[in-house]
């Protein structure tokens, strides 16, 4: 076998033109594979990560009940929502834990009004984490035991012609489905780039929407955030365990529409590389059967010095191996090198793209391409594999050569 490998390796840079080619089709397809899987890394950790600041932590912390109706925002105090905060705050990857009032409301203005989710934080504990408290366009972010005060999106504001300082109309679902009205101040307006997701949510004060629903020193659930979102699969387990009598779940679990849209997009994403990976594995083809016609008279020079048809297939599968194998580690390092040159110059610009949909808006302006090891040598590997099937039925033909044919072959 090793003879088999040294008269492979020579054979690849006898035309060494013919193996260029076949080397830049790999590297330029596994680079651009490479590239591509960095991009949707890259996206997916900007969504999720913006996704759980957009909604309300990686987990979420409820009253029995909670999850069946869900959709309908339903006002269930917990029993004991700073033993939860406390057991949350116990997790080492957990960074914030904070209480919420959340439910469904009308936000109104003079004949002009929206259905919109109401949600009531601790300012203090969520300034640091929020992302909505990142991009304040206009005014502030509301501020602890503060009454009489709202702070919504720019997409709500336009719709409502509302700015800073005007008063609004807000009405919220009670405990026992009743409505609640209270007139309260735009003290702030943020924007994420995405008018549907800021017409969404209105926040205002733990302690005002204890007021208003008349749930004195009670919240609906807990909004833990992670220092990772990946922390998700060993949080949840133990704070089941350590929460007994309450609903643990994933931001994901409650907003599976992210999830969906997520999945949809990495079918795309292996579509796209698939294709990728059979343009480049064409091309290896190509090349052997060429290489197969080239070289007859050689074969059948082989063959009458005694090399069986099974060794010359295995020749020429070795040598299609080889190309594959160099360039799949060339196009390896060439495609790890874009990449850190990609994050080094600041990432990819996306703000073109701002404005064009929820999943983009979570994205962000600048999307930094990310790169595992994994990514890396699993891609390698599958190029490589590719390229040694494509070999196979260029070194079956040379195989199935007769001696005295080839060797007249011109």
């Amino acid at each position: 076998m090793g003879e088999t490998v040294k008269l492979a390796w020579r054979n690849m840079w006898r035309n060494w033109r013919r193996t260029a080619i076949a080397l830049v089709a790999i590297v330029l397809g596994l680079v651009l594979l490479l590239l591509l899987s960095a991009v949707i890394n890259g996206s997916d950790q900007a969504i999720f990560g913006n996704a759980v600041k957009v909604y309300g932590g990686a987990v979420q912390v409820h009253a029995p009940g909670y999850r069946d109706r869900v959709n309908r925002m339903p006002l269930l105090p917990l029993d004991d929502p700073d033993a939860v905060v406390q057991a949350a705050l116990a997790q080492p990857t957990v960074i914030a834990a904070a209480k919420r009032i959340h439910t469904g409301g009308i936000l109104a203005k003079g004949g002009e009004s929206l259905p919109i989710a109401i949600t009531a934080i601790q300012p203090s504990v969520e300034a640091p984490i929020s992302i909505q408290a990142e991009n304040v366009v206009a005014g502030r972010f509301l501020l602890d035991g503060e009454g009489d005060a709202v702070f919504i999106g720019k997409g709500l504001a336009d719709q409502l012609g509302v700015g800073v300082g005007d008063r609004v109309t807000l009405l919220g679902h009670g405990k026992h489905e009743t409505m609640r009205q209270r007139t309260v101040t735009v003290v702030g307006i943020y924007s994420l780039g995405s008018p549907d997701l800021e017409k969404t949510t209105a926040f205002i004060t733990l302690e005002q929407a204890q007021s208003l629903f008349n749930l004195r020193d009670q919240s609906t659930e807990v909004a833990i955030s992670l220092s990772d979102i990946a922390h998700e699969q060993t949080v949840i387990p133990a704070l089941q365990a350590a929460l007994p009598g309450y609903e643990v779940d994933s931001w994901k679990t409650l907003k599976p529409e992210i999830t969906d849209t997520m999945a949809s997009k990495q079918l795309f994403t292996t579509i796209i590389g698939m294709i990728v990976i059979m343009i480049a594995s064409i091309g290896i083809l190509n090349l052997q059967l060429m290489a197969v016609f080239e070289r007859t008279r050689e074969m059948g020079v082989l063959a009458a010095l005694g090399m069986k048809g099974r060794q010359i297939m295995a020749l020429f599968l070795v040598e299609g191996t080889l190309i594959g194998v160099v360039g799949a580690v060339v196009g390896c390092l060439a495609g790890v090198g874009v990449v850190m040159l990609i994050r080094m110059a600041g990432g990819i610009d996306f703000s073109f793209a701002a404005g064009m949909g929820e999943v983009t808006a979570l994205m962000g302006s600048h999307l930094m391409p990310t790169l595992s090891v994994a990514d890396v040598v699993g891609r390698g590997v599958v190029v490589a594999v590719i390229a040694a099937f494509a070999s196979l039925y260029p070194a079956w033909q040379a195989a199935r050569k007769e001696p005295a044919i080839a060797l007249h072959h011109v």
